[in-house]
């Protein structure tokens, strides 16, 4: 897994694989889910900032995992 992000565009890009996207789905206006044969292969924010998603805090429950 890979995560980027774009400061300038405010756009946050979390790649899963590096299998060819197939498909894309868009969950909302600034949530695209771009599918692989296999599953997700990656997922693309738009105003990752501005929506409260950056920075991302991993909260106790995810730590103990």
């Amino acid at each position: 897994m890979k995560m980027s992000y774009d400061p300038e565009d405010d756009i946050l890009v979390i790649e899963f694989n590096k299998d060819n996207i197939v498909r894309d789905i868009s969950l909302n206006w600034n949530v695209n889910i771009g599918m692989t044969e296999q599953g997700i292969g990656e997922i693309v924010i738009l105003d990752a900032k501005k929506a409260g998603l950056l920075p991302i805090e991993i909260g106790d429950e995810l730590r103990a995992a």
